[in-house]
């Protein structure tokens, strides 16, 4: 990414000067983030850190036009301030309270390494952690929508933990039992970038539409390397702690499917509940042609082409049925 790129985020991090001036209440629909880079544990995991969190800060304030003054972006740094320690996890999010409205929206990420001991699980920050139990002590008195994403390998019960009205949260990990290191982070980032991740074509990509993107990138990602995919993200949107596969949305994605991250664009279509579940439908249509794909071997060739015929001819239908949808 380069110096250049290094400049214009630590540009973005909201140091003390700029959070003490968070001090007058915020006008509607403010937006606000936090990346949070935890400890590396190691160099080779630093370059991949820096990379996901300079890319996100970046497509926050060029593309999603969020004021640099609400990106705050901590990790494992000298700089006092900036370092992604649990006191200025506490700070940041005490001077975003103070300053958000009821109808703001606040995005948190998580990058890092995720720990779970059996009873609870821990984002591993440098010095202390934060059990997730604090995380949720710690957003509880939030006024505003909250978005939180963890895309660490101990991310699974920050779902349950976290969950409520008005909250969307993803996890990487569907299962405890999956402690790899994960991809989901390199996907999700990409996604906002990513023009194909907008499958209603409304011209902004949802979160709804990001974590779909980034959940069939890892499947991707495992088929092509023929390995067994070891992490699979959910996505709770309903308040009830369980969440669901972007393949198998089951109750969850409603909100989701409307929040953005971007300004609202004149003559960008609505995604209402007939459009959601067309949309839904497409993904794991999607999810099936991957999951063809890896099945081949084992078919027979009739078998697979039948199939495949099958699930294309009802993928082009739904195609179809969104674009209609989107001129109504």
């Amino acid at each position: 990414m380069g110096a250049e790129v290094t400049r214009l985020s630590r540009g973005l991090v909201v140091v003390a000067t700029a959070i003490s001036s968070w001090t007058a209440p915020a006008s509607a629909q403010d937006r606000y983030a936090l990346i949070v880079a935890g400890a590396t544990g190691g160099q080779e995991y630093a370059g991949p850190y820096s990379q996901w969190t300079e890319s996100l800060s970046k497509v926050l304030v060029e593309r999603m036009k969020l004021d640099p003054r609400h990106v705050t972006v901590l990790s494992e740094t000298d700089r006092a301030d900036e370092v992604a320690s649990a006191a200025n996890v506490r700070r940041v999010l005490g001077a975003i309270r103070q300053a958000m409205s009821r109808e703001d929206l606040l995005f948190v990420v998580l990058m890092g390494h995720g720990t779970f001991d059996g009873v609870d699980a821990k984002f591993n920050l440098v010095g202390p952690d934060l059990e997730s139990a604090e995380w949720s002590a710690l957003l509880k008195p939030m006024p505003g929508r909250i978005t939180v994403v963890n895309t660490t390998s101990g991310s699974f019960p920050f779902l349950e933990r976290l969950a409520g009205p008005r909250r969307i949260v993803i996890t990487a990990t569907d299962s405890v039992a999956q402690r790899f290191d994960t991809v989901f982070p390199q996907y999700f980032v990409a996604a906002f970038s990513d023009d194909a991740a907008d499958i209603d074509k409304n011209g902004r990509i949802s979160i709804w539409e990001a974590f779909a993107a980034a959940s069939f990138g890892v499947g991707r990602h495992y088929q092509q390397r023929g390995q067994l995919t070891t992490e699979r993200a959910l996505l709770d949107d309903n308040g009830d702690g369980i969440g669901s596969q972007a393949s198998s949305p089951g109750g969850d994605g409603s909100m989701a499917s409307r929040t953005y991250l971007d300004e609202p664009r004149p003559g960008a279509a609505p995604t209402d509940e007939v459009l959601l579940k067309l949309l839904q439908k497409k993904a794991t249509l999607e999810a099936d042609v991957e999951d063809l794909k890896i099945r081949k071997t084992f078919l027979p060739a009739d078998d697979y082409v039948k199939e495949f015929e099958r699930i294309m001819i009802d993928l082009a239908r739904v195609s179809h049925d969104i674009r209609e949808r989107n001129k109504s």
